[in-house]
């Protein structure tokens, strides 16, 4: 099979502007999308002069999510004259009608990309639409469409094997659910993936596809991983797993998989013979009965943040338990120490279970009750009040998102109960978050998310790989991906 491509997608208001982001593009991608909608003025001689590399025009209409208000004869009449001044491509809307399919005939498909973009959904008869568009006869037919699940996105997955070796076809979803058939696109069938600075809706830039996600490397036995969560758009474990596997050398890629449920998630990750995954919110306990097995933290704490793939058989663990212990060691001594744990969910129930082997006396503060009894049951410890007081607790853990970017100025606890001790926020985006900068200026010591986020992490790699971490590739690829959003 061809390998699949990258087309870059670039836009500009000017033509200079399109010059210079088609020859910059033009550098790393096989084929830039000149999106000549955008322009303050259509321009095709101006968009094509000077050109070194492979372009595909588009001159998208209104009716179709673009920027061209003009009548369809001068439109269409601009993409005729694109293939007339030698672009490779242009693409030309499915819903066009008759129009489209006359210049369809006219060129006889050559240098015609058919598409259809559906920005609500995606069509009910999808192998149907698809089947129509390939018949007219166009060389690329292109489906861009908005999955609101990933067992949507698995409707593409089926279609683009449907596809593979009768036609050209580039499957794009939309949003989130659909990042996957980006990254992944050869396991799509798709001929290319489009890329760009959000030029369209999910696109990621040029340089997250290739250095991130190393796209150009990812073939048939490129091992799939990634992380299941809603919404997961925040998260940097693509950075730090990524990281590691090109440190290590290892054909492996890790993708973001946004979740309605861990079913949904099964069901693609199932087709797409995926190899492990990290689990975060709100899925940590939801996986536990998808799972044969798991080690006995996780079966303790109720809680899993790692899928490990044996066969048919999803494994389970928790290494959040190890990430959130290994900060800890050498500053303090848990035996006798009064940990208060802010928060009921995942990430409090592995806090939990890390200190039920220990001595601390353990307090919950919670705003579920049920749920804050259930995390001290695992700890051997009590419910506390709905927040912690000062001067009740040597070690204070914030095991909830407040203070996640881009909430980033809340606080989980009353400041005043900030005395003394160390604060120990699991948040890492920020890395600074205003709970740790609230401690600090009351005295405090503080510990970020980071170190636990890197630490479970590692765990997690060699628990997949059975390689040992470049721990630190894993922490500067962490730090450059949050600096880069701060």
């Amino acid at each position: 099979m061809p390998r699949t491509q990258v087309c870059a997608t670039v836009a500009a208001a000017g033509i200079d502007a399109l010059r210079r982001a088609r020859d910059a593009a033009s550098r790393v991608a096989d084929l830039v999308e000149l999106r000549i909608d955008h322009l303050d003025r259509p321009d095709v001689r101006g968009a094509l002069e000077g050109r070194s590399g492979r372009v595909l025009v588009t001159c998208r209409p209104a009716w179709e999510g673009g920027g061209f208000a003009g009548a369809e004869d001068e439109r269409l009449g601009l993409l005729e004259q694109a293939l007339d001044l030698g672009a490779e491509y242009v693409d030309v809307e499915w819903r066009a009608g008759d129009r489209a399919r006359d210049l369809v005939r006219r060129r006889q498909g050559r240098g015609i990309v058919l598409s259809l973009h559906d920005y609500d959904g995606i069509p009910v008869d999808l192998a149907g639409v698809w089947r129509s568009m390939a018949a007219s006869g166009a060389e690329v037919v292109k489906l861009a469409v908005t999955p609101r699940s990933l067992a949507d996105t698995l409707r593409l997955l089926t279609l683009g094997r449907e596809a593979a070796g009768l036609a050209r076809v580039a499957l794009v979803g939309m949003g989130p659910a659909g990042l996957c058939t980006r990254i992944l696109a050869s396991r799509f069938h798709s001929c290319w993936t489009y890329a760009g600075n959000a030029v369209a809706a999910g696109q990621l830039p040029l340089s997250t596809m290739l250095e991130l996600y190393g796209f150009r490397s990812i073939g048939d036995g490129t091992a799939v991983y990634g992380i299941v969560g809603r919404p997961i758009g925040h998260s940097v474990s693509p950075w730090i797993h990524n990281a590691a596997f090109q440190a290590r050398g290892i054909d492996a890629v890790y993708v973001p998989f946004e979740a309605e449920s861990i079913e949904d998630f099964r069901r693609l990750a199932l087709a797409l013979d995926l190899r492990g995954a990290s689990v975060t919110a709100p899925f940590k306990e939801d996986v536990v009965p998808y799972l044969t097995g798991a080690d006995g933290l996780t079966r303790q704490s109720g809680a899993a943040n790692t899928i490990r793939v044996e066969g048919d058989r999803w494994m389970g663990r928790n290494t959040d338990v190890e990430g959130f212990l290994r900060p800890l060691r050498g500053r303090v001594r848990l035996d006798n120490l009064r940990v208060a744990i802010v928060g009921a969910g995942g990430a409090a129930r592995a806090v939990a279970a890390a200190l039920s082997n220990t001595r601390a006396v353990v307090s919950v503060h919670a705003r579920r009750a049920e749920a804050a009894a259930a995390v001290a049951r695992i700890a051997g410890g009590r419910v506390g009040e709905r927040g912690p007081r000062a001067g009740e607790w040597d070690l204070l853990v914030n095991a909830t998102p407040v203070g996640t970017s881009p909430g980033t100025e809340a606080l989980p606890v009353d400041p005043a109960c900030l005395r003394g001790g160390i604060v120990y926020d699991l948040v890492y985006n920020p890395p600074m978050t205003a709970l740790r900068r609230e401690a600090e200026a009351r005295g405090c010591e503080s510990i970020g998310g980071l170190e636990m986020l890197v630490a479970q992490a590692a765990a997690q790699f060699e628990w997949w790989t059975g390689v040992p971490a470049p721990v630190d590739v894993m922490r500067e690829a962490a730090e450059r991906a949050l600096g880069a959003r701060n």
